[in-house]
């Protein structure tokens, strides 16, 4: 991903959003917000893309408020993922992002309002995406059509004046590093499973989900 940092550290925003359709699978408006709203958080915090040390280290955070192409985004220009353990998602249910530097645990949150970015959109826009994507009723005609717009707005919201968003300094209290665990083996299914996701019943250890415990997933609603 080398070709990648170079094109945060120029700020090309354009060639960002050819790799994040490749990441995640098409073009939209949301996606490219995530982009751009990156790219104003790292210039306002002065950082580049995490590199190897940096993701190593977990030296830059991003905490993203929505489980949404917006996050898609900011993985892709960040190089903060949910993998590398430099990502951290808060249900919030906001399309906003705070950039955080742990050494000093300063941060920028940028926040993007829907409703203030709804007159960059094309006149029928709106319903033709609540057709297609909401009711799944669109002809193929009209999914061509859209995906058309939306491409069109992306490229729009890859500009969006910084006076479009909502930029605050913010201090964020400090998060551990992800720590290294040993694996241990369920004595129910037999698969190996982080020792802090344990469950020991009668001194034998479960994995969750043949203990019967609740865990915790994200699902597209959130």
């Amino acid at each position: 991903m080398l070709a990648l940092n170079r094109l945060v550290e120029e700020r090309n925003a354009e060639e960002i959003l050819e790799i994040a359709k490749e990441f995640h699978g098409h073009v939209c408006p949301y996606l490219a917000l995530g982009i751009r709203a990156s790219l104003i958080a790292m210039e306002e915090l002065g950082v580049g893309r995490l590199d190897h040390s940096g993701s190593v280290d977990e030296s830059i955070l991003a905490m993203v408020e929505i489980n949404s192409c917006f996050t898609d985004g900011v993985q892709v220009t960040t190089g903060c993922t949910l993998g590398n353990n430099s990502l951290i998602y808060l249900d919030l249910g906001k399309t906003a992002l705070t950039l955080v530097k742990r050494s000093a645990w300063e941060g920028v949150r940028v926040y993007a309002d829907a409703e203030r970015l709804r007159k960059y959109y094309p006149p029928g826009a709106v319903e033709l995406f609540n057709k297609v994507v909401k009711e799944r009723k669109g002809t193929e005609e009209e999914r061509k059509r859209l995906w058309e717009l939306w491409e069109e707005i992306a490229k729009t919201m890859l500009y969006l004046p910084r006076e479009e968003f909502k930029i605050e300094r913010v201090k964020v209290p400090p998060i551990e590093q992800a720590p290294i665990v040993e694996s241990i083996r369920c004595s129910r299914c037999g698969e190996l499973v982080m020792g802090n996701k344990v469950v020991y019943i009668n001194d034998e250890p479960f994995c969750f989900r043949c203990a019967g415990e609740t865990y915790r997933a994200v699902i597209g609603g959130g």
